[in-house]
């Protein structure tokens, strides 16, 4: 016989040192022997005569249980069913126990159990005195038990030496060309409860006559509405009255919930179900909606969602499957929210309601926005709002206090709300902020401090344009310079490769450097250029898009500059006249000289050697080797 199992470690198959089975496993029967073999641990047979005997008790207590129960239990309960396995890696026969910590819903109802690379396993193996082998070399200074994290593989045989992921590539290839199992992919997706004890939410399109069988509304009825009702809150059970029950807000609309209707049989009097859907109903499909949301017909009209989200195979290629451009979200949407949203994407386009077989064509995960923290002496959080920095040490008026670093959080203490930001600060401050604080994909703390640095950005920006003294136009139709060209070009092109990138903050960060710049050049001038103030405006739209539609329309433009155009880069602006080359002398930077941009090799190591220190380091010898990397540097050896 053969027990397939599931794993997402086949790298540690080595450090496999027994198998367990769910209970309701269907080999179970098989699998029990008739006698206990000779020499087997008191410890394994939970006090039974046979190993039927042991078993059957077993199954009885596990059927007692629920599946929460048996995944949250901290008590690992199990007994050897008599058999053994061979573990295919190295070909030692392992023990085959039945627990209930292996569900029959999650992968094969088997597992391989590796005790020293998993909590769950280590536990058993402690209770049952079973072999515990590492097959990952914990990280240096760990004492703990089982190890979870990455590292080199031991005690697996061709593994060792390899990574994580080599090794469970080259696990996978040897299990598949031996014939002893195959790569494959493995969702958690499960059932999740459907029904909502609370107001807010989808009805359910369906009613209930009077021997409790279900009835689908008609389309003529739908959609179902909510009731208005006085009050939201659930009815809570009375313990004075023992005939009270605790129900949903909608048991109170008995006008609503006892219904007449006809639904073929004639008239009569039906229920309506007094839960509601939860998000779920209309999360995991709402982008769908989102092409077409008046259609009173359908959810989406065919030649909509083929436009907006199906297949283009000329601009993503020949196996395009369709979906949304762009998902962006948290990491912790990945099982919450998109396995289940794919699911029914998928369920819609076999039942040929989409031409997209995806939702999503690609997933970008933003980082948390984080915040400090402050306790006092007693360890109690302070409001960090009320701290104050002085000489590197935090104080809470008078008292000092430590700071910490994490999550935002009511308990904490630390809670920003975009609210009181966009009154302190502006909407298009608190936004420009929120977006240079480093990389979109980076969680990273909030300083309400540092808002300011951005709060003067646009100041200066607005006086870049306008005069605040008369509210007066500061702009002009004098031509720039080649050399305001060169920068106001270089910052489009940079500006438009980080907008699609999605680096947000080096978009920030190049359009300070511009206004910088163009502010030191024109500040104290009559006017600035509209040829440079256009651009900057436009580009600074995503980041501040209330300020910039302000000074579009003071520009004289009538249309919103949503619609275009964004500045487009000039590529003979991006040439540069010259260049600097670092010049390594025996491997270190001892100097730097600029040579034309189209200067040869050989001009460029001219230059190299009459620089005024390298000449020095030379001397009156030749050197060994002159190195010229065109564009980059000089490498003398000598």
């Amino acid at each position: 016989q053969k027990i397939e199992v599931f794993t997402t470690r086949p790298d540690t198959l080595f450090g496999a040192t027994y198998l367990v089975v769910a209970p309701e496993h269907p080999l179970v029967d098989e699998l029990t022997a008739a006698t206990w073999p000779e020499g087997v641990d008191a410890r394994w047979t939970g006090d039974a005569a046979t190993p039927a005997e042991a078993i059957a008790a077993y199954r009885a207590a596990a059927a007692r249980k629920s599946e929460l129960d048996r995944q949250e239990s901290k008590e690992k309960t199990g007994v050897f069913t008599g058999s053994y396995a061979v573990n295919p890696a190295d070909g030692k026969e392992i023990p085959v126990f039945v627990a209930d910590y292996v569900l029959m819903g999650y992968g094969t109802g088997a597992i391989m159990a590796v005790p020293g690379q998993d909590t769950r396993d280590w536990e058993f193996a402690e209770k049952f005195g079973l072999e515990i082998i590492r097959t990952v070399q914990p990280s240096e200074g760990f004492d703990g038990k089982a190890f979870t994290g990455d590292g080199p593989a031991i005690n697996s045989g061709f593994l060792d030496g390899m990574g994580v992921d080599e090794a469970k590539k080259t696990m996978i290839g040897w299990l598949e060309e031996n014939g002893h199992g195959r790569g494959t992919v493995q969702y958690k997706l499960r059932d999740w409860l459907f029904s909502r004890q609370r107001y807010w939410g989808e009805p359910f399109p369906v009613v209930y006559d009077e021997d409790g069988q279900v009835h689908p509304l008609p389309d003529s009825m739908l959609p179902v509405e909510l009731p208005e009702v006085a009050d939201y809150s659930p009815v809570t059970f009375d313990p004075e009255d023992r005939d009270s029950t605790p129900s949903s807000p909608l048991a109170r609309a008995t006008d609503w919930v006892e219904v007449e209707l006809d639904l073929g049989q004639g008239k009569k009097t039906y229920r309506r179900d007094i839960n509601t859907m939860p998000n779920w109903a209309g999360s995991c499909w709402y982008q769908l909606r989102y092409l077409d949301p008046t259609n009173p017909d359908v959810f989406v009209a065919p030649e909509n969602e083929s436009y907006w989200v199906g297949p283009r195979p000329a601009e993503h290629g020949v196996d395009d499957p369709g979906g949304t451009d762009l998902y962006v979200g948290g990491v912790e949407h990945a099982v919450l929210h998109l396995l289940y949203s794919r699911f029914w994407h998928k369920v819609l386009f076999d039942l040929g309601h989409v031409s997209s077989q995806e939702p999503y064509r690609k997933l970008f995960n933003q980082g948390y926005v984080q915040a400090y923290a402050y306790t006092d002496a007693r360890g109690v959080y302070v409001q960090a709002d009320q701290v104050e920095e002085r000489d590197g040490k935090f104080f809470f008026g008078d008292e000092e206090v430590k700071q910490e670093y994490g999550k935002m959080g009511k308990s904490l203490k630390n809670v920003v709300t975009p609210d009181q930001m966009s009154t302190d600060y502006g909407a298009d401050t608190f936004r420009f902020y929120e977006m240079s604080m480093g990389p979109l994909d980076v969680s990273r703390p909030w300083a309400t401090k540092d808002v300011v640095g951005a709060q003067r950005f646009l100041q200066r920006l607005w006086r870049l344009v306008v005069n605040e003294e008369t509210g007066e136009l500061r702009v002009s139709t004098v031509d720039a310079t080649d050399e305001d060209r060169k920068q106001l070009h270089k910052t489009v092109a940079g500006v438009r490769e980080d907008y699609a990138e999605m680096r947000f903050n080096t978009a920030g960060a190049k359009l300070i450097e511009l206004n910088n710049y163009v502010t030191k050049t024109y500040g104290s001038a009559e006017a600035t250029p509209r040829e440079l103030v256009e651009p900057l405006v436009l580009m600074l739209a995503p980041l501040a898009p209330h300020l910039a539609e302000e000074l579009w329309k003071r520009l004289g433009h009538a249309d919103s500059l949503v619609h275009g155009p964004f500045p487009v880069v000039d590529e003979k602006y991006l040439v540069e006249d010259s260049v600097e080359y670092p010049i390594q002398v025996n491997g270190k930077v001892r100097s730097r000289v600029t040579v034309p941009a189209d200067a040869g090799k050989d001009a460029v190591q001219a230059a190299a050697l009459a620089d005024e220190k390298v000449a020095a380091l030379v001397g009156d010898g030749t050197p060994r080797k002159v190195i010229v990397v065109p564009g980059r540097l000089v490498n003398i050896v000598l």
